[in-house]
């Protein structure tokens, strides 16, 4: 005989196969948000490029949870392998698959040295900030690509010189903002 009332008497909620969200960790890296046009524009590119992957990515499954974290010490550095700043990962993973680096003023004046900082090259051409197209780009290669989360790499990991130098400037400049949280 059939049960009419449906299965498990009549709980549909037992009939249904239960589906569980997966989640896209993704990290955005930096040094400094206050004047870096880097900085700035890598934060807005990728708040820009979530917006516009968001309704796929729900409509696959998945959550996207988002750290920005300031790097603000060489302990920080440390902490998070941080190479060069600004730096997206996705599950781990940084985006960009060498780290290539030019000189940022911006930087540069708030800790009182020539400083370095990223640039990024997406199809044969060079930015200041990730382009917004690379950022979905990657989105999407880990959501379609298999790409898993990333173990914490083994190799032993040194703070970067330029990341020293960044960091005994700030800490010794009694006029940089980037020391009094402005």
């Amino acid at each position: 005989m059939i049960n009419n009332t449906g299965c498990c008497g009549g709980n549909t909620k037992c009939c249904q196969p239960q589906k569980t969200k997966k989640e896209l960790v993704i990290d955005f890296l930096y040094l400094d948000l206050t004047v870096c046009e880097r900085c700035q524009g890598a934060d807005s590119n990728l708040d820009g490029a979530i917006k516009d992957v968001s309704h796929v990515l729900n409509a696959a499954g998945y959550d996207v949870r988002v750290n920005k974290v300031n790097i603000s010490s060489e302990e920080m550095a440390k902490e998070y392998k941080f190479l060069s700043s600004p730096t997206i990962r996705i599950n781990g993973v940084d985006i960009a698959l060498d780290i290539k680096e030019s000189e940022c003023k911006e930087c540069g004046d708030l800790c009182g040295d020539s400083i370095d900082c990223r640039v990024w090259e997406y199809e044969g051409i060079e930015y200041a900030e990730p382009p917004k197209e690379m950022i979905i780009n990657a989105i999407l290669k880990a959501v379609y690509g298999g790409q898993s989360v990333s173990q914490p790499s083994q190799m032993e990991y040194t703070v970067p010189e330029n990341l020293k130098v960044f960091f005994a400037g700030v800490k010794n400049n009694p006029h940089s903002a980037y020391k009094k949280g402005v």
